[in-house]
Formats: structure tokens, C-alpha cells, sequence
């Protein structure tokens, strides 16, 4: 799966939002079907702002058609509906090192 870093430098929040932008246009330009942001989970422990502010994000790229949807990270097993969806159609998402580990620090990205 293809990674895309938003959190390598302890980047702004507009800086690490940017970074998603032009990551995810340049990854979906290549015709993969998904990829890994990594976000971090924030260096308080309790959260980020990058983190807080991705969905938010996500969702205005979901409603310009860029993306089909994501997968928050803690929600990427086979605990979860949408996840085990993706796996279904996408034998190599199983294998992937974060599948059912409640990684809050990354988030899956679909495109359509």
C-alpha cells in the first residue's frame, strides 16, 4: 500500500494538509486503489491537531470526488464493516502490518 507522511517534521497543521492534498492527488494519479496516511496520534498523547484536523479534510476531499471514503486506522480490522469491505475486494490489505492493530495514528484512504 502506498504511504503517504503528513506528520515527518512536526509539520503545521496547513503544512501537514497540504502534504495530504498533493500526496493523495499524486497517489491517485497512479491508479492505486488506496493508501496509508500516516498522521500520528500527536506528541501530548491525547490527540494532535493534525489528527483532529484530518477529518475535516478527508471530508471536503470525499465531497470534490477525490476520495471515495477512508478508514480511521483504530477502525482498520476485521472488527469493522467498512474494513472488512475493503479487505474483500483487496486480498493485500490483510496482510498489511496495521490491519487490526487499533493504529490511531494513520488513516486509510479510498479512491474511487
Amino acid at each position: 500500500m502506498t504511504i503517504i507522511n503528513i506528520e515527518q517534521g512536526h509539520p503545521t497543521v496547513d503544512q501537514a494538509i497540504e502534504r495530504l492534498t498533493n500526496g493523495l492527488y499524486r497517489v491517485r494519479a497512479s491508479g492505486v486503489p488506496c493508501a496509508k496516511v500516516i498522521h500520528g496520534y500527536g506528541s501530548t498523547g491525547t490527540g494532535g491537531a493534525i489528527k483532529a484536523a484530518l477529518p475535516r479534510a478527508l471530508r471536503d476531499l470525499q465531497s470534490r470526488r477525490l476520495i471515495k471514503g477512508y478508514i480511521r486506522g483504530e477502525d482498520f480490522g476485521p472488527y469493522s464493516v467498512a474494513a472488512r469491505d475493503l479487505a474483500s475486494g483487496m486480498k493485500q490489505i490483510k496482510s498489511d502490518p496495521d490491519w487490526g492493530r487499533n493504529n490511531d495514528g494513520i488513516t486509510i484512504v479510498l479512491f474511487k
